[in-house]
């Protein structure tokens, strides 16, 4: 079991303060981060917290998934790795132009 753990379901209006008291319930809490949104800078209405020990952060699971923050249902769970980005989908570190090969068609290599 893992020590950082993901809150989602929260409200908008919660703050890391209001999170670090509430999961501070549980043991010691050693950072609490809302997810802001960049453009808007509103809470995205999730955010993450990680305790001191895996024994207490099975205890703040136990206390506070399925349970309200700051008037809102939250989910509590233990937070997955954060997934690379950097591989797949196209690639668009080229020109955008399309290459041909000799007879004019478009090569295959560059797809």
């Amino acid at each position: 079991m893992e020590k950082k753990l993901y809150v989602g379901g929260l409200s908008y209006d919660t703050t890391e303060g209001m999170l670090k008291e509430a999961f501070s319930q549980a043991g010691t809490v050693e950072s609490a981060i809302v997810i802001m949104d960049r453009d808007t800078n509103r809470s995205k209405g999730f955010g993450f917290v990680e305790m001191s020990s895996e024994g207490e952060a099975k205890k703040a699971i136990e206390m506070f998934n399925g349970q309200e923050i700051d008037g809102r249902r939250v989910s509590v769970t233990i937070a997955r790795p954060k997934e690379d980005r950097s591989g797949g989908g196209f690639n668009r570190s080229g020109s955008g132009k399309a290459r041909f090969n000799n007879s004019g068609h478009r090569s295959r290599n560059n797809w």
